[in-house]
């Protein structure tokens, strides 16, 4: 449980990575989808819809460090450009962002303020959300092939990632449901095919994950799941 939160907040970074860490991820984003929906209620007794939903989106880049995010800027770069796999892995690692990068990024952030914005204050579907995104994950390193010879990830492959965490998506559907009706569920739904198509793209186009396709696919997922809870049900 250290060494997830360790890798998916700012707490406890100087933590390893390890293999248990994939075990604890809906449970550390489920943690993390509380401490968002309670900001998310505060924020919107006193501020306005909009001013309410930018708070929430400062405080998931503050609490997380900005890690998925950075992880979409260099995933967009990679996968989205004209290249062969060896070129899109060298752009993947370099530490500067490009026009793809800066493009996605800017769409997330601003499709995750207006959909928070735009729906009644729910911290169930928070909860629901972030457990889900970083579940789906899970699923991406359980049968995706890790295609870098080293990084971040390899310490957490030192035996297979089990799938058996990916249960948590019942009951992650089942809050959301129980709480925020269809809308919920459909919510919970649209982040799963939205990081489950960060995957498959991913694989098609570099034959696997790396972390920073991980890191894509749960902020993709999230805001994806948003909008469609955003949606007139």
């Amino acid at each position: 449980m250290r060494a997830a939160v360790a890798l998916l907040t700012v707490f406890g970074r100087s933590r390893a990575p390890t293999a248990g860490a994939w075990a604890w991820f809906p449970v550390v984003g489920a943690a993390i989808g509380a401490l968002l929906g309670g900001v998310w209620w505060a924020a919107d007794e006193v501020f306005p819809p909009l001013v309410a939903a930018t708070l929430v989106v400062v405080a998931d880049l503050a609490v997380t460090g900005m890690l998925h995010v950075d992880g979409l800027a260099d995933t967009a770069d990679g996968l989205l450009c004209h290249a062969d796999r060896s070129e899109r892995l060298r752009i993947m690692r370099t530490a500067d962002v490009g026009a793809f990068g800066v493009a996605v990024v800017a769409v997330m952030l601003l499709a995750e303020v207006a959909a928070l914005g735009g729906q009644a204050v729910s911290v169930a579907l928070l909860v629901a959300l972030w457990c889900t995104a970083r579940t789906t994950v899970v699923g991406g390193a359980t049968f995706l092939r890790y295609v870098r010879p080293e990084g971040m990830a390899t310490l957490m492959l030192t035996r297979p990632a089990p799938a058996w965490p990916l249960a948590a998506l019942v009951p992650a559907g089942a809050l959301a449901a129980g709480v925020d009706g269809w809308r919920g569920l459909a919510a919970v739904a649209g982040a799963v095919l939205a990081g489950a198509g960060v995957l498959a793209l991913a694989h098609r186009r570099i034959g696997g994950f790396t972390g920073d396709v991980l890191g894509a696919a749960v902020v993709v997922g999230q805001v994806a799941g948003l909008v469609v809870g955003a949606a007139r049900w």
